[in-house]
């Protein structure tokens, strides 16, 4: 006995000796009132410290595992009720297949990380469009830690508010003002992100008694797709054009409808994938279309700050001016640290305040923590700087990664005038989910274009290029690999 214990790295000790211990009385190896090694003896029988081993037997004596008797030692405690062993119990066996509905079996269909390519070791992968963690500033965000913490750290342990951190809230309402939005009447929402965020406003927008119906361009975020097509939403695509949307497509669309839609999403400035910013023109002809035809607009706030030439244009919820028919959903994952889940929805203060309990009934709130250091970040000023300082190195890797596709792809039509990633429009002839094999097995990937569309059979010779988190050497490299793959397809192409 006690010769199969083996100890894993990645936990304490002392709940491995307890949980090893644990595990023996219950299978019966160890039997009631049969007195353990003393902690002398298990610590040399165990290989590890005798302190582990006095943790572990204090640890099963205050779960009633064991009992100590002074000067003799520790024992077995007599099995409970509540220690029953689990061999005794008939198991219970459910076909979960069976049970799941068609929410759960769709959200698993429409996983696309499951069915993504497994990167190997040193694959020089373009499928990222997150941000670089080696230029996060870690000590600043420290800091803004150390910060709250010592101001209020008893509260932000504790439960929060469903609206978010009113600090937050404030700082943000201010920040939207900076862009030109016109306050008056609107109220915020924080979320755990962007796609928390994008869901809640769905279900309060679903209607209830037939299938929703949604425009939004086309390629588009698929994770927009996807929440879309779990919340019943039939799904009209808007083709783009290099300044935007498609005006005149959009116009006919909306005139064909004769019983409207429930809503268009839409992200203006560096869309997911194209990285394309609609122009201030089609903003504000989208606007006035929206505006005739009485639909909601879900405006995605997408990559804002990463505006790598010229002055920001104004997000459509600024061009709305005292209206109320824009819901902006916004986050600074790509920009700042996606790993504190914050995000925000501003719109109509009678919007918000549903929303607001559909996140209380779901979540109850977002991570106070996590506000809160955001917040502290933001108030000590550092984030102008920190973008300022990503936004230049990510103009040079993109300035980088278009020259390297002008030079190893001339086929090839880029988009893409910011953000963390380019977008790439081959020949027909070329379809990038055989490029993107081919490319795998000489250690490059990429996403595939067709990912972002909503019909089968669209995209098919499209690609989404992450530069966000690629080496310069690895840029190049990639680059030039996708390059003499996709020359060889062309060939092979002209050959048939």
């Amino acid at each position: 006995m006690f010769q199969d214990f083996k100890l894993v790295d990645d936990r304490p000790v002392a709940i491995q000796v307890k949980e090893y211990v644990k595990r023996l009385i219950i299978k019966g190896a160890l039997q009631a009132d049969q007195k353990l090694p003393s902690t002398r003896e298990m610590s040399s029988l165990l290989r590890v410290s005798r302190n582990t081993v006095i943790t572990a037997y204090e640890g099963l004596e205050d779960d009633g595992y064991t009992y100590a008797i002074p000067g003799k030692g520790s024992f077995v405690a007599a099995m409970t009720k509540e220690h029953e062993r689990a061999d005794s119990l008939d198991s219970l066996q459910i076909d979960w297949k069976e049970r799941m509905n068609e929410y759960a079996l769709l959200a698993e269909e429409l996983d696309l990380m499951k069915k993504g390519i497994r990167a190997k070791k040193g694959t020089i992968s373009f499928t990222s469009i997150a941000p670089d963690e080696q230029l996060f500033d870690l000590g600043d965000v420290k800091r803004a830690f150390l910060d709250r913490m010592a101001i209020e750290g008893q509260v932000l342990l504790n439960y929060g508010y469903a609206k978010g951190y009113k600090p937050l809230i404030d700082y943000l309402m201010h920040y939207m003002e900076n862009k030109g939005v016109d306050l008056c009447g609107k109220d915020m929402l924080i979320t755990s992100g962007f796609t928390e965020g994008f869901d809640i406003v769905l279900a309060a927008l679903r209607p209830s008694a037939r299938r929703g119906t949604a425009i939004c361009e086309i390629p588009t975020h698929p994770t927009a797709i996807n929440n879309l097509k779990l919340q019943g939403f039939e799904i009209t695509g808007i083709p783009m054009e290099a300044d935007g949307i498609s005006i005149d497509h959009l116009e006919k669309v909306l005139q064909k409808q004769t019983n409207g839609f429930d809503l268009a999403y839409l992200t203006p400035s560096y869309h997911n994938p194209t990285g394309i910013v609609m122009s201030p023109a089609k903003r504000s002809a989208v606007m006035r279309l929206m505006k005739r035809y009485q639909i909601p607009v879900i405006e995605d706030g997408f990559n804002e700050e990463l505006c790598y030439s010229g002055a920001h244009v104004a997000p459509l919820i600024a061009i709305a001016m005292h209206g109320n028919g824009v819901i902006y959903i916004g986050s600074f994952s790509k920009v700042l640290f996606p790993g504190l889940r914050v995000g925000w929805v501003l719109g109509d203060r009678t919007l918000i305040d549903a929303l607001e309990s559909i996140k209380r009934a779901r979540n109850i709130h977002t991570s106070t923590v996590d506000q809160s250091i955001l917040y502290q970040y933001l108030l000590n000023g550092k984030f102008d700087k920190y973008v300022k300082k990503v936004r230049a190195e990510y103009k040079r890797k993109y300035e980088l990664t278009k020259a390297c596709c002008d030079k190893h792809l001339p086929w090839a039509q880029l988009s893409g005038d910011g953000g963390l990633h380019v977008f790439l429009t081959f020949p027909k002839s070329i379809d990038t989910r055989q490029l993107l094999e081919g490319c795998s097995k000489q250690g490059v990937i990429f996403t595939p274009g067709d990912r972002f569309f909503i019909r089968e059979g669209e995209g098919t010779n499209t690609l989404r290029l992450g530069f966000s988190r690629v080496t310069d050497e690895n840029i190049e490299r990639g680059i030039q690999i996708i390059g003499r793959q996709a020359r060889h397809l062309l060939s092979v192409s002209k050959n048939t």
